[in-house]
C-alpha cells in the first residue's frame, strides 16, 4: 500500500463505517481499484482503522454510556445473536461470501429495501427518553437483525437501523442504537481477527497504520454527526439510489474483470 492508497482507504471506512451503505462492500471495490491485494498486513490495516472509527462512537456517546449503565446490558443482549453466528460462520463468511457477486446483489436489495422504508414506515417524532427506555425485547431483535449485515454488502448500519424502525424506534433513536452497537460487535470482530494475524509489521507500516486509525477516527466523528442530522430531514431515500447506483458498478466490474 502507498501513502495515498492509505489516505483513501482510511477515508473511505470513516466515511462509510456508520452510514447504511457497506463500508465492506466500499472496502472491496476501493481494493480492486487501487490494485491491492489481500496480503496479510492489508486485512490488518483495515481491521485496524475500523477501530479508529469506533473510537468516534466512543467519544461521541461517551456520556450516555457514563450516565446510563443499563445501556451496557441491552447492548450485549443485542451484540449476542451475532456474536454466536460469527464465531460459529466466520471462515465460511470470509471464504465463501466475500466477492463482488454477493456484495453487488446485496448493495442493490439493500437500496431497494431503504427506498421502500421511507415509504412504508410512517415518521415516528423521537422522545428524549426513548433510546434509554428501549427494551430488552427490542435490544434482541435489532440484534438478529444485526445478523444480516453477516452477508457483504448488507450494511451492518441499514440492518440494525432497520431492525429499530420495525420495533418502534424512531429514525435517530435506530440510528443511534445502531452506533452503539457497532462498538461491541466492531471491536469482537476487529480483535478476533487481530489475533488470527500471523504476520509482522514493519516500521513503516506501522507508520502507515497509524496514520489510517487517526484519518478514520476523524472521518467517521465527522460522518456520523452529518448522518443523523441528514437521517432527521430526508430519510433513506437518498441512501437507497445511492447503494443501487454503487451496487450496479460493482456488476459492471465483475462482468468485465472477473
Amino acid at each position: 500500500m502507498s501513502i495515498i492508497d492509505t489516505i483513501l482507504t482510511a477515508i473511505v471506512e470513516g466515511l462509510t463505517e456508520f452510514l447504511p451503505i457497506s463500508s465492506t462492500g466500499h472496502m472491496i471495490l476501493l481494493n480492486a481499484v487501487l490494485g491491492n491485494g489481500e496480503d496479510e498486513f492489508t486485512k490488518t490495516f483495515e481491521v485496524v482503522i475500523q477501530l479508529g472509527a469506533i473510537m468516534a462512537i466512543v467519544l461521541l456517546y461517551a456520556r450516555r454510556f457514563i450516565t446510563q449503565w443499563d445501556i451496557y446490558a441491552k447492548l450485549l443482549v443485542a451484540f449476542l445473536p451475532a456474536a454466536v453466528l460469527g464465531f460459529l460462520f466466520h471462515d465460511f463468511i470470509k471464504e465463501k461470501l466475500f466477492n463482488h457477486w454477493v456484495v453487488a446483489i446485496s448493495l442493490i436489495v439493500g437500496g431497494v429495501v431503504l427506498i421502500l422504508l421511507d415509504r412504508i414506515i410512517k415518521p415516528k417524532e423521537e422522545t428524549p427518553e426513548e433510546l434509554t427506555n428501549i427494551s430488552y425485547k427490542q435490544s434482541l431483535l435489532i440484534g438478529c437483525f444485526q445478523c444480516l449485515a453477516m452477508v457483504p454488502g448488507v450494511s451492518r448500519a441499514a440492518a440494525t437501523i432497520i431492525g429499530g424502525m420495525f420495533n418502534g424506534l424512531s429514525k435517530k433513536s435506530a440510528a443511534e442504537f445502531s452506533f452503539l452497537l457497532a462498538i461491541p460487535t466492531m471491536f469482537a470482530a476487529s480483535g478476533y481477527d487481530l489475533l488470527k494475524f500471523e504476520g509482522t509489521i514493519s516500521g513503516g507500516q506501522w507508520t502507515m497504520i497509524g496514520i489510517g486509525f487517526v484519518i478514520a477516527f476523524l472521518t467517521a466523528l465527522l460522518a456520523v454527526k452529518w448522518f443523523v442530522k441528514l437521517l432527521e430531514k430526508h430519510g433513506f431515500t437518498g441512501f437507497g439510489w445511492y447503494r443501487i447506483a454503487i451496487g450496479l458498478l460493482f456488476l459492471i466490474f465483475a462482468y468485465y474483470h472477473l
